[in-house]
Parts: C-alpha cells; sequence; structure tokens
C-alpha cells in the first residue's frame, strides 16, 4: 500500500511540471512559407505550372474549384499564440486572375 501511495504521489507531482517555467517547447510550422518576394513574382496570366514554381504547391486546393489554391502558413512559437499568414489565387481557364489574403503585390511589383 505504501509503493502504491508513492507512486500516486510521484505522478502527480510529474504530471505538474508541464507548466513548470524553463521547460523547453518547440516552434511549430506548418504550411507553404510566403514571403513578400514571392508574391511580387506572380502576374496575372500565369498557368498553373508557373504559380507552382514561383510558391510551391498549395496546401490546399479546393475539391469543388479546381480554379482556387490557398497556400496557409502557421507558426506557434514555443509558449506563445499561433498565428495564421492566408493566400488565396484564382484562376480563370488556368490563367491567374486574382488572388487575395495577408500578401498583396507591391507598388514596385505592380509598375513592371
Amino acid at each position: 500500500m505504501r509503493k502504491f501511495l508513492i507512486s500516486i504521489i510521484a505522478v502527480t507531482l510529474l504530471s505538474g511540471c508541464s507548466g513548470f517555467p524553463g521547460v523547453y517547447k518547440i516552434d511549430i510550422p506548418q504550411g507553404n512559407i510566403i514571403t513578400q518576394e514571392m508574391v511580387d513574382q506572380l502576374k496575372p496570366g500565369m498557368n498553373h505550372k508557373q504559380v507552382r514554381y514561383v510558391l510551391g504547391t498549395p496546401l490546399v486546393v479546393d475539391t469543388f474549384n479546381g480554379e482556387r489554391w490557398d497556400y496557409i502558413y502557421t507558426f506557434k512559437k514555443g509558449g506563445e499564440t499561433r498565428t495564421q499568414e492566408h493566400l488565396s489565387l484564382f484562376f480563370t481557364n488556368g490563367q491567374l486572375t486574382n488572388l487575395s489574403g495577408d500578401y498583396k503585390p507591391s507598388a514596385a511589383a505592380a509598375q513592371q
């Protein structure tokens, strides 16, 4: 009985260590990393292959609408809140026509 009580106390004490200060928590990146430079390379009229070359394979391709690609990136730094960035690309007849989300083409890229 004494060993049983000691093991219960040990388990209880160890389970409380998750909030112990100084415990290392890993960074968790998920999805497609997108930079402003990558978005500036996108031009209206680009086909699927050209867009995939610039941004990589999209994380989500809409099952019901193959003309929409979504690039999502989430990052959770150890112990902090999760941040998320999103970029949606819209195609018409296989040609890039529009984009929306957290990134917009810069003014310098629009003038070229």
